[in-house]
C-alpha cells in the first residue's frame, strides 16, 4: 500500500473511524501543512482546500473494501492499526491536529482555513455564508489577477496534479492548450478527459490541439540532449511548417483570453517541443507579447 494511503487511514482511525468528507479534507490539509514534505497537495475548490489525489485514493480504498462511503462520510472498516504504520513525525503531527482541531465542526474548520489561508477560499461557494465582509475582502485580495497578455508553457513531469493546477491558478491562466499529440498519461490526472474536467472545475478552459504535437513513434530513443535536439530539428522543419493554421488559432486564443498556457509532459523546457512551438508563434504577425515558461 502507498504510504500516503496509510496516512488517510490513520487520520480516519484517529478521529473515530468516520469523518464528514469536507471535514476530512480540511483536517488532511492542516496535517500536510505540518509535514516537511507533504504527502498531498491542495487546490482552492468549491468548499475550500481540496485534494483530487486524496479523493482518488479514498475511492480506490472504497473499491478495495478498506473504507465505506456514503453521500456525506467516509468510514474506515479495515481493522488494521495504521497508527503503528506511519512515521514517528507524522504520528506526532496527527496528534497535534487532533488536539488543535479535533473539537471543531465542519463549518468551524472551513471558517478557520478560510481565515488563515484565504487563497484556498477563492473558489468557495459558501465563503459568503460563513465569513464577515472584512474576511471576504481578504479572500478577494488573494485572487490572482493580471491583465497582462502572456503566453505560458508548462510541463507536468515531477509534480502532482494539484501542484500543476496551482501554477495555472497563481499565474491567472484562463485557457490551457494541450499540445500533446496523444493526450494520454499513466500519471493520475493528466489524461485528456481528467485534465479537462479538473481544469474546467476551476474555471480554466481546456483545449486540445493534437496537430502541433509530436507522434509517439518519433519520441523513441531519446537518451541525450543531442537526441532531443535532432528530434526538434525535424519538428521545426516539418511539423511547424505544416501547422500554421493551428499556430494562428493559438495566437487568436491568446489575444482573446490574454493568459493561456501550452502544456506537455517534460519539466525541462529544452526537452519539450512546446518551447519550439512557442517560438514559432512568437514569429507570427501580430505577436507582441511575453512568453514565460512556468
Amino acid at each position: 500500500m502507498f504510504y500516503r494511503r496509510k496516512i488517510i487511514l490513520a487520520v480516519l482511525q484517529l478521529f473515530g473511524g468516520k469523518l464528514d468528507k469536507i471535514r476530512f479534507q480540511k483536517l488532511l490539509f492542516l496535517f500536510t501543512l505540518k509535514q516537511q514534505k507533504a504527502d498531498y497537495h491542495f487546490v482552492p475548490y468549491k468548499f475550500g482546500c481540496f485534494s483530487y489525489s486524496a479523493n482518488a485514493d479514498l475511492a480506490t480504498m472504497v473499491a478495495k473494501g478498506l473504507l465505506e462511503e456514503s453521500k456525506k462520510d467516509f468510514v474506515k472498516i479495515d481493522r488494521t492499526d495504521y497508527m503503528k504504520l506511519i512515521r514517528p513525525d507524522d504520528l506526532k503531527h496527527l496528534h497535534l491536529v487532533k488536539k488543535e482541531y479535533g473539537a471543531m465542526s465542519t463549518n468551524s474548520l472551513m471558517r478557520h482555513t478560510y481565515i488563515h489561508y484565504p487563497f484556498y477560499a477563492i473558489k468557495s461557494e459558501v465563503a459568503p455564508d460563513i465569513l464577515t465582509n472584512r474576511e471576504l475582502a481578504r479572500v478577494e485580495a488573494s485572487k490572482p489577477q493580471n491583465d497582462k497578455t502572456v503566453l505560458f508553457t508548462i510541463g507536468y513531469e515531477g509534480v502532482s496534479l494539484e501542484e500543476y493546477l496551482l501554477r495555472l491558478i497563481k499565474n491567472d491562466v484562463k485557457v490551457l492548450v494541450d499540445v500533446r499529440n496523444n493526450p494520454m498519461s499513466m500519471k493520475y490526472g493528466f489524461s485528456k478527459s481528467q485534465l479537462k474536467r479538473y481544469c474546467e472545475g476551476l474555471g480554466i478552459k481546456y483545449i486540445h490541439i493534437p496537430e502541433v504535437g509530436i507522434q509517439s513513434e518519433q519520441r523513441r530513443e531519446l537518451n541525450s540532449q543531442t537526441d532531443y535536439d535532432n528530434l526538434f530539428t525535424v519538428y521545426r522543419t516539418q511539423n511547424l511548417r505544416k501547422t500554421k493554421k493551428q499556430q494562428i488559432e493559438i495566437l487568436t486564443l491568446l489575444k482573446e483570453s490574454k493568459r493561456i498556457a501550452l502544456t506537455c509532459f517534460e519539466a525541462n523546457i529544452c526537452q519539450c517541443h512546446r518551447k519550439h512551438l512557442a517560438e514559432a508563434i512568437e514569429t507570427l504577425p501580430g505577436f507582441e507579447y511575453e512568453v514565460e515558461h512556468i
